[in-house]
């Protein structure tokens, strides 16, 4: 069988400011239901349904910031 092009893409790195975030997919009604994600020590965590990965800004304190990143829901108010 002949080697074939990947068509897979690199899953989306969103760079936040805070450990504990949601992600919706942010694809409208293409999204996927809202998930709560915690970093807890590490400085990454991704999304169990669209793969996104976030990464934490380098030198970022972790502390919560809901407007922090756009088009990621962060802290505890949500929106």
């Amino acid at each position: 069988m002949a080697d074939m092009p990947s068509t897979v893409s690199s899953p989306e790195v969103v760079k936040v400011r805070t450990r504990r975030l949601a992600c919706d997919g942010v694809g409208g009604a293409l999204g996927h239901p809202r998930v709560f994600l915690e970093m807890g020590e590490a400085d990454v965590v991704e999304c169990p349904y669209c793969d996104r990965r976030f990464e934490l800004v380098h030198g970022a304190s972790g502390h919560e910031d809901e407007a922090a990143a756009p088009g990621v829901y962060e802290g505890s108010g949500g929106h």
